[in-house]
């Protein structure tokens, strides 16, 4: 009898999971409520050092307090340090501390890194996290020496590289944390910040398993199914956005409409690029059309890839659904992309995964709807569809939120960032399949 209770108080992987992206928030919110932490010298609200760390874990960017103005150095580097670790995942960072200590990683930390790193195997997992630390150590590097070139003029040597750093960090785990203090609105004109930005951006949210695939490109026939799908739907979402962000916005004199084409291009560009999911803007999101704000919404939505440090349905889950419909109206049984049928597991888990996303987007819009009285419901759902794709991308909304609404706001970020699927299966208990199979049923549809 004492066995089994023991076994049955083991966590599982996705609990696991759960459980470390909280402690690594409460850690956060600890260390951003010393007095050391803010530039006034006093202890700042723990609801906003909360809101802050859980922002910076789950890579958002929604901020209740200037980063630039309100924190220190110190507060700075615990950010960028927290979205550093949210970015990758504290696995990742784990699996790095046991491998310079030499311990041996055990299949139980095993089978979490496979949750945590989208892995369809168990085979390499460690191989695979080394590689993830040195290619994102790389891509950081590469991207912060590039806006050195303009930080380092700009505002001298150490507080530009530091800006460099900081902001290479935030591009490339899709953070979107600024210290401007606007966004990259200043540099909309300068193509070296935007490009190098929009590139970590994108880096970032493709997945580290297909740029190991790209890495060890050998013909696009030997890249594997998943590869195909996500690079294709990444390419298509980038430039239909880009295209319909510049038709929505050409004329808006609150946006591009008084840019040279040259900025009106990569205006519209990065504000294709960012909602993917990086937060950062170089035009005003509150002066945008309505046109340009709901395309954002559904960009935001489906967010970057699967094991990227992206947020959202992910792109492969979009794109699963989207090939089912198509399935659908030909006729076809099965769903079926790149001549190769998928299994119908994938499509209710895709269907699951996005059915419970809307219901986290409309649940925590309609609770802000109560508790921000005087918000429209543009800007609720804004945030909210922000919030849980872990964006960052705001129309001014998030300094506004009550406490209730910086609660609910942090909620959706972290279901958000850990997954709802995975966050329901944390909370839920395991049961075993049924084999009973009750007679079929009919019904009408549509």
């Amino acid at each position: 009898m004492k066995l089994q209770n023991k076994n049955k108080r083991k966590l599982s992987p996705v609990q696991i999971l759960a459980i470390g992206f909280a402690i690594v928030i409460l850690i956060g919110a600890i260390l951003l409520s010393l007095p050391i932490a803010s530039k006034n010298g006093i202890n700042t609200p723990f609801i906003d050092c909360i809101f802050t760390s859980t922002s910076a874990v789950c890579v958002t960017g929604l901020t209740t307090l200037n980063t630039a103005e309100h924190w220190t150095y110190f507060g700075k580097t615990v950010i960028i340090c927290l979205i550093q670790i949210g970015g990758l995942g504290f696995m990742s960072f784990a699996t790095l501390l046991a491998l310079i200590l030499g311990k041996r990683i055990t299949l139980k930390e095993r089978l979490v890194m496979q949750e945590a790193m989208n892995s369809f195997s168990l085979q390499g997992l460690v191989k695979l996290a080394k590689y993830i630390l040195i290619f994102t150590f790389s891509v950081e590097g590469a991207g912060a020496l590039l806006m050195s070139t303009k930080f380092v003029p700009e505002y001298g040597f150490l507080k530009g590289l530091y800006f460099s750093i900081f902001h290479s960090i935030s591009a490339f785990c899709n953070a979107g944390f600024d210290l401007t203090g606007n966004s990259l609105v200043p540099y909309f004109n300068n193509s070296v910040i935007i490009l190098t930005i929009a590139a970590l951006v994108i880096i970032g949210g493709l997945g580290f398993s297909v740029w190991a695939e790209i890495y060890n490109y050998k013909g696009i026939k030997k890249l594997s199914l998943h590869a195909k799908l996500v690079i294709s739907a990444t390419i298509v979402l980038i430039l239909v956005g880009w295209i319909l962000m510049f038709l929505f916005e050409v004329n808006n004199p609150g946006t591009i409409k008084d840019f040279s084409i040259k900025d009106k291009l990569l205006s519209s560009f990065f504000a294709s690029v960012t909602p993917r999911t990086a937060g950062f803007n170089s035009i005003s999101t509150a002066d945008m059309t309505p046109a340009g704000k709901g395309l954002t919404i559904l960009l935001m939505f489906i967010g970057g890839s699967p094991g990227s440090t992206a947020g959202g349905i992910k792109t492969a889950t979009a794109g699963l659904l989207l090939m089912t419909v198509i399935s659908v109206i030909k006729g076809r049984e099965d769903t079926e992309i790149f001549k190769r049928t998928l299994s119908k597991e994938l499509v209710y888990r895709a269907f699951v995964i996005t059915t419970i996303a809307f219901g986290v987007v409309v649940t925590g819009s309609m609770i802000l709807s109560v508790t921000e009285p005087g918000a429209s419901l543009e800007h609720i759902i804004y945030e909210t569809t922000s919030a849980f794709a872990t964006v960052g991308l705001t129309l001014g909304f998030t300094p506004k939120l009550s406490f209730i609404g910086k609660i609910v706001i942090a909620l959706t970020m972290y279901i958000g960032r850990v997954g709802p699927l995975t966050l329901i299966l944390a909370l839920a208990n395991k049961k075993k399949g049924s084999s009973i199979k009750y007679p079929e049923g009919k019904i009408l549809v549509g």
